[in-house]
């Protein structure tokens, strides 16, 4: 079992906080009359021990920025599909005020094409001056550590803006890490070399090694290293699960948030991955028989032509880390229902409408709107279901008796297959064992970012919430830059609800306080979750039923184990 040990007690002590004194010596420095720098701020030369870092003040004067820290070395030549390697401590003082090289990946709406293989770089953004949660003394900031999404092909950490995170009294960080092909091939070759007798979970391990980094170094930047916190969205929440049930990532974090990252929680086999990875080498020519020469082989191929045949290392249609022995000893759905993760509490949320991303994207702004006739076909893609299966999946989502168009009908089938049911049943399998929290984010008219218009309404689409916690949805630099829809007055007060609710959480464990509307405990047999509307969250009792989820628990075969009484029914909400 893997259960978090409480942090031990800290002592005050009567010696002046680090920011506090460089603050009193620059008034002493400039006099009190003359002195442009708030009392409180904080120095943006931190010297930490894996060296010193020379950041910035961010344009509102509220943030220090630490931008494009190496968290790992180069996995670069001899280093790529290794796991990352400890950066050596320098003493020379580095520039942190840029970021650093993202990881490659292709163009998409998501994230800008690069073919640059060292890119461990990680961000990190803390208050300039004491947050009102922060009372001094050797009180240290929680947190917050963002792994973005992607589909563990695309994504960035620079497009996230953490203001008003910071602004809350958390010290965010983002992180690099590798991805598609190079983050997640495996093969017997590499499992052999490798001294875990395991391949193909190297950009999970590049998110620990992040971690690790936070653990050796946050303490120097005001952070508090035993209140960490993992959140991402999307392959970023499919990485945080992935955490919350590794052995390896055992004590590194203290809370974990899931933002639509349940669509996969039964992984591949080693051998399985393994066998893909042996598709992508015959591809790319890489099938000498002697290992060595294959792996010479492999490292030595550019990185257009991995891009080029990297679908085909993959076990499904896209990556996911694989069961290896190591990283993960069994499936997310599996630790979860046996208690056998990192037992901290948990956040765990979909959007009311994620699949009409998808539809939009791959069918209707693609080859046109989906038909009567094409309807089942799209159904039976969008869901994962067999040509059996896909006319009584259909039926259950009618049109026009219950969808306007064909396209949102699919959307809604894809919504409840992927994203709605797998979450419910993961917040069945772990509120027994932790604190959970579960929501739905469900503002209709939440601003569509990503793509352009489509024949119906993205409604709360995958994705869709990000903005409500990083100001800008869509930054500079995505693909696409489209131009961005700013939050209306209600949205801004979602917005400022969810930014309360996730960094009080960071705080304490708890989502809860603050005049916020209460945030229940979901438990198997009481199933309530926070709908996340503007302008103010509200209880919702019918997620279940609204999404179909016994329906898809029937036809895909899950089953919840007993839960031995372990939910605590009787706990204070």
């Amino acid at each position: 079992m893997l259960e978090e040990k409480p942090a031990s007690m800290k002592r005050r002590s009567a010696r002046i906080h680090p920011p506090l004194r460089d603050a009193i010596g620059a008034v002493l420095l400039c006099g009190i009359a003359a002195c442009a720098t708030p009392a409180l701020a904080s120095s943006t030369l931190v010297t930490a021990p894996d060296g010193t870092f020379q950041g910035k003040i961010d344009t509102t004067g509220t943030m220090r920025e630490f931008l494009g820290v190496r968290y790992a070395q180069p996995v670069t030549g001899s280093l790529r599909w290794k796991a990352p390697q400890p950066v050596t401590p320098s003493r020379v003082t580095q520039d942190a005020m840029q970021f650093g090289n993202h990881c490659p990946q292709t163009f998409s709406p998501y994230g800008n094409a690069t073919q640059t293989e060292d890119c461990l770089f990680l961000n990190v953004f803390a208050p300039n001056r004491r947050g009102d949660h922060d009372f001094g003394g050797d009180d240290a900031s929680p947190v917050m550590l963002w792994i973005h999404g992607g589909g563990l092909t695309v994504g960035e950490s620079n497009e996230y803006d953490a203001v008003k995170l910071v602004q809350r009294g958390v010290i965010v960080v983002t992180i690099n890490y590798r991805l598609g092909a190079l983050g997640f091939l495996a093969h017997p070759a590499l499992t052999a070399e490798s001294p875990e007798h395991s391949s193909g979970n190297y950009g999970i391990q590049d998110q620990q090694a992040a971690l690790k980094w936070v653990r050796r170094n946050i303490r120097a930047f005001g952070g508090d290293p035993d209140r960490v916190t993992i959140f991402g969205e999307s392959a970023g929440g499919l990485s945080t699960l992935t955490n919350l049930v590794s052995p390896t990532a055992h004590g590194l974090f203290h809370r974990a948030i899931v933002e639509s990252g349940t669509y996969a929680l039964a992984e591949p086999t080693l051998a399985q991955a393994e066998a893909a990875g042996g598709k992508f080498a015959t591809a790319v020519g890489c099938n000498q028989s002697n290992p060595a020469d294959m792996l010479a082989c492999l490292r030595g191929l550019g990185v257009s032509t991995i891009l080029a045949n990297q679908a085909l290392a993959y076990v499904g249609s896209l990556p996911v880390p694989n069961v290896d022995g190591k990283l993960l000893t069994q499936s997310i759905g599996s630790a979860l229902g046996s208690g056998q993760f990192n037992r901290v509490p948990l956040i765990n949320g979909t959007n009311h409408d994620e699949y009409n991303l998808f539809v939009a994207q791959n069918f209707d702004l693609a080859g046109g709107p989906i038909t009567a006739s094409t309807y089942v076909a799209a159904i039976a893609v969008l869901t994962g279901t067999t040509a059996t299966q896909a006319p009584l999946v259909a039926s259950r989502y009618p049109v026009p008796a219950q969808f306007p168009t064909y396209d949102q009908g699919a959307g809604a089938a894809g919504t409840d297959a992927n994203f709605a049911c797998t979450a419910r049943f993961a917040d069945e399998l772990a509120s027994p064992f932790v604190p959970t929290f579960t929501y739905e984010f469900s503002d209709e008219k939440a601003p569509q970012n990503f793509l352009p218009p489509a024949s119906f309404p993205y409604g709360a689409s995958h994705a869709s919430e990000l903005q409500y916690i990083f100001p800008t949805a869509n930054p500079s630099g995505y693909g696409l830059n489209l131009a961005q829809t700013p939050l209306d007055a209600n949205q801004q007060k979602l917005s400022d609800r969810m930014v309360g609710y996730w960094t009080e959480f960071a705080r304490s464990g708890n989502p809860n306080g603050f005049g916020q509307p209460h945030w229940p405990r979901f438990h198997r047999d009481r199933q309530v979750m926070l709908s996340l509307v503007p302008p103010t969250p509200a209880t919702e009792t019918n997620f279940a039923t609204v999404h179909q989820c016994d329906f898809w628990d029937g036809l895909t075969g899950r089953t919840l184990p007993p839960d031995h009484d372990h939910d605590q029914h009787a706990a204070s909400e």
